[in-house]
Parts: structure tokens; sequence; C-alpha cells
């Protein structure tokens, strides 16, 4: 009796895995999907759905903040969407794009600053805490180092719970601050639940649309490096106060080879051929 065949098939593409996360070439059983694939899928799914429902812990992010010097003598304030709860987080977003009462008067309340503020940075949870919880604290550490705090006026540091990417607009505009960069963690994916994403935002006011943002997305330790991230995030700040705008009207020319690209390196449609 003849020994029968292995019942999966190879996909012939699978020497391009080395290449991706996704999930490609991951052979069959018939009609169906290997049964190690099949699982793996099923943890990343259920990782997934973990990181969209898990807590901020505020008190610990805010912690290692102060410990990695990243705060300096910056204050650290917390503050709250209108969303009460993940519940409501999740089936009301316009809730999470504006603060709550209480969060709102805690910053009508700051003492106005001698100097206007250049910069605010926010951090909220977004959809998924684990992002922020695991890259927030290292970026900023990051970050900080290429914008000396001499040439910008920062505002005091606050962590949104239950947060959209519009809440930064009415903490920037409550803090009269020049512009905003949220920090914010972004939809899990399958192969990513841990995917941190950066708003820039000049003059942000309340009932700005998306079109007044610029976006670095993607920052994590499988994703877009801290550096790379910090070095574009520093562009991006520099001309969006040179040219006093951002979001479509401002465009990310920065490669990770060179720093800068030309404007002929910029669209590929520009160049001989």
């Amino acid at each position: 009796m003849s020994k029968s065949k292995h019942p999966v098939h190879a996909n012939p593409w699978q020497a391009l895995r080395q290449f991706t996360a996704a999930r490609i070439a991951l052979g069959r059983v018939g009609n169906s999907l290997p049964t190690t694939p099949q699982l793996d899928f099923q943890l990343a799914h259920a990782r997934a759905r973990d990181a969209v429902h898990l807590a901020l812990d505020v008190e610990a992010l805010a912690g290692l903040l102060r410990k990695s010097g990243t705060v300096h003598a910056l204050q650290c304030l917390k503050l709250h969407s209108a969303a009460a709860n993940r519940h409501n987080y999740l089936q009301r977003p316009d809730l999470g794009r504006q603060l709550d009462t209480p969060s709102r008067q805690q910053l009508l309340d700051l003492p106005a600053p001698a100097v206007p503020y250049d910069l605010g940075f926010v951090i909220a949870d977004g959809l998924s805490a684990l992002a922020i919880a695991q890259n927030a604290a290292a970026f900023l550490e990051t970050m900080l180092r290429r914008l000396p705090l001499d040439e910008w006026h920062i505002a005091p540091f606050t962590i949104v719970s239950q947060g959209r990417v519009a809440v930064a607009d009415e903490v920037g505009e409550l803090l009269q601050a020049r512009c905003t960069v949220i920090l914010i963690g972004e939809r899990p994916g399958l192969s990513s639940p841990d995917s941190m994403g950066i708003y820039l935002t000049w003059a942000p006011r309340v009932g700005l649309s998306d079109a007044a943002r610029n976006c670095i997305s993607n920052v994590r330790a499988d994703g877009l490096s801290y550096e790379t991230a910090a070095d574009k995030l520093h562009y991006l700040l520099t001309q969006a106060r040179l040219r006093q705008l951002s979001g479509v009207e401002l465009k990310d020319e920065t490669t990770v080879e060179t720093g800068i690209q030309t404007m002929s390196q910029a669209n590929f449609l520009l160049g001989s051929w």
C-alpha cells in the first residue's frame, strides 16, 4: 500500500512571506486553510479585539513619562472625553472627539502662559490602549531630543481617556496652542494590535476636518521606528511653523535614506525617463 501524500498543498508564493507580515501563501487542505494558519488567524483576531477593549492605565503612563524625563518640568494633565465608558466610546464616535465638562473646565482654569504655547502634545488611547502603553513614552523621549525646548514653548502634556483624534482640536484651542500633536492608538489589524498613529494640526480649533491634519502611521517596534517617525514629525512641525499650515497643503518630503527629498524626487511623474 503506497503512502498517502501530505494533505497540505504548499503555495508557490511561500518565499514571499519573508517580506511581509500579511497572510499570504498559507497553503490549503482541499478548499480550506491548514489548521495552523487558521489557529494563528483566530489568535490574531482575539488579540485585536483585546486591544480595542483594553483600558489605558493613565497613572502608569503618567509615571512612565515622569520617570523617563519626557515631561521634564511640564505638567501632565489627566483628561477624559465626553464618552463615559468604552461601550459609549465605540457606539458614539462623536463623544470621543470632545472633552467632558470637568476636563474642559480643568483646562480653562489653567493660568494663562506669559508667552503663548507653540505646541501641545496630547496622548489618547484611541482604539488601542496597548499601542499607547507600549510606544508613547519611548517615542516622546526620542522626539524631544529633536525638539529643543528653547525653540518650542510646549504646553502641559495631556492624557485623554476614551479620546479620538479630533479631541486634540479642543485641547489645543483651550490651551491656545499654535499647534497640537496627538499620539493615539490606531485601529488594530490582524498583524498589528499595537500600532500608534501621530496627527499634527496647525491652529487647532473645534470643527476642523481631517483635511487639516498630517498623519504618521504604524509607529511601533515592528513598524515605523521611533527615530524615523520623530524625524518625519520634526520636519512637519518645522514646515508647519514656517508656513503656518498643516494638512493637505503640507507634504511629508522626508525619506528614510536621505532625510529630505528634492522636488524632482517628490513625484515620480516629474522624473526623467
